[in-house]
């Protein structure tokens, strides 16, 4: 009688934990909804998402006029993989799983589009940009590896699946140190890209740590002191309920980093994926929109040019600083060791020294 008793203690728990993840994604949906009528009603609105200011625009280490320079941003914005809720997939985990990550899987989507870019600044470099006729091989094999299939290396299926790792159900929602752990772990398994992934935990960049990490000491003695192609995320929490006024300069500096791949971060329960700044705004890209998955191949059909287009945003966001959430994480992408040692001397110099309260410190060995 005990084990039937808590047997049905058992079911009961997890009947609950069902119910109330089930009340959780239905409350980002209805979220979710206000922004998409939102947007849906900005078509006959003359766009603003870059303000008419002297001051300059910064995407992603990038320097801009806001005047002359109007249609460079939105075109250096468009080329960015924009990642967005998805619709209509393989169940996740199989049989009666997720078909939708809305609601809440924007956290997830906007780790994917900091890995995206990383993959476009290895392969095709930073100065790439995309158009609608643009059917590289290796833009669509990049593109490929964040499909909404189980084969993809980095698809919400592989996502969510590793998140049971760190302790996150599918369907959970993931802060940004949880989809950077579970990036890190992914980045493994995908050969082609060599990538490799450090957590600087801590508010702590070692630089040695990294340095053993992206130069081999063993193995094949053709790769001794070959540099594999770092991203580098830095979590930080920059206040309780938002962020202190004290780190803003800090966080602006970051953007203006060559090596600068933005910040993953947002409002509360609401992950956007911050890929520049201007005066005291930040720019963004926002997962929230629903789109049909589907898979772009090699972009020969009508139907695969059409999905290829819902991968690029048309128009950034942007929004005061201020109203950001206080957990974030910086990232950087260094293709070599030389754009790591400058990126190294760049974090002292204009981040770490200048700063009453620096982000985060750096230091050569661990502590």
């Amino acid at each position: 009688m005990p084990c039937l008793s808590a047997g049905i203690c058992q079911r009961k728990k997890w009947r609950f934990r069902d119910i109330f993840r089930r009340m959780c994604i239905a409350t980002r949906e209805i979220m979710d909804c206000m922004y998409e009528v939102y947007y849906a009603h900005e078509g006959g609105v003359e766009p603003d998402d870059i303000p008419k200011t002297k001051e300059p625009v910064w995407i992603l280490g990038k320097k801009y006029n806001a005047t002359k320079d109007i249609d460079k941003i939105r075109r250096d914005i468009t080329s960015k993989i924009w990642c967005t809720y998805r619709k209509g997939f393989v169940p996740i985990g199989g049989g009666e799983g997720l078909t939708s990550d809305r609601g809440w899987g924007c956290m997830l989507r906007c780790g994917q589009m900091v890995l995206a870019q990383a993959l476009v600044n290895l392969h095709l470099g930073r100065d790439w940009y995309w158009d609608t006729e643009t059917k590289d091989p290796i833009y669509l094999k990049i593109l490929q590896k964040f499909e909404d299939k189980r084969q993809a290396p980095f698809s919400i299926h592989q996502i969510a699946l590793m998140g049971a790792s760190e302790g996150k159900n599918v369907g959970e929602w993931f802060g940004p140190n949880t989809v950077a752990q579970v990036l890190k772990k992914l980045a493994k398994y995908d050969e082609w890209n060599s990538l490799v992934i450090h957590v600087a935990l801590d508010n702590l960049v070692i630089i040695n740590e990294i340095r053993d990490l992206c130069i081999p000491s063993q193995g094949n003695s053709d790769l001794l002191n070959l540099w594999k192609p770092l991203l580098l995320i830095v979590p930080l929490r920059l206040g309780l309920t938002e962020i202190n006024p004290i780190y803003l300069n800090g966080i602006q500096s970051c953007f203006k980093l060559k090596q600068s791949l933005g910040i993953i971060g947002g409002k509360p329960n609401l992950a956007l994926y911050f890929i520049g700044c201007v005066d005291t705004e930040v720019i963004y890209l926002d997962p929230h929109t629903s789109q049909r998955a589907g898979s772009v191949e090699n972009k020969e059909t009508e139907d695969q040019v059409e999905l290829d287009h819902t991968y690029h945003c048309k128009r950034a966001s942007r929004m005061n600083i201020v109203a950001m959430d206080p957990s974030i994480a910086v990232c950087f992408f260094c293709k070599t060791e030389a754009e790591f040692i400058d990126l190294c001397q760049k974090i002292r110099d204009e981040i770490v020294t200048t700063e009453r309260q620096p982000l985060f410190e750096i230091c050569s060995d661990k502590p």
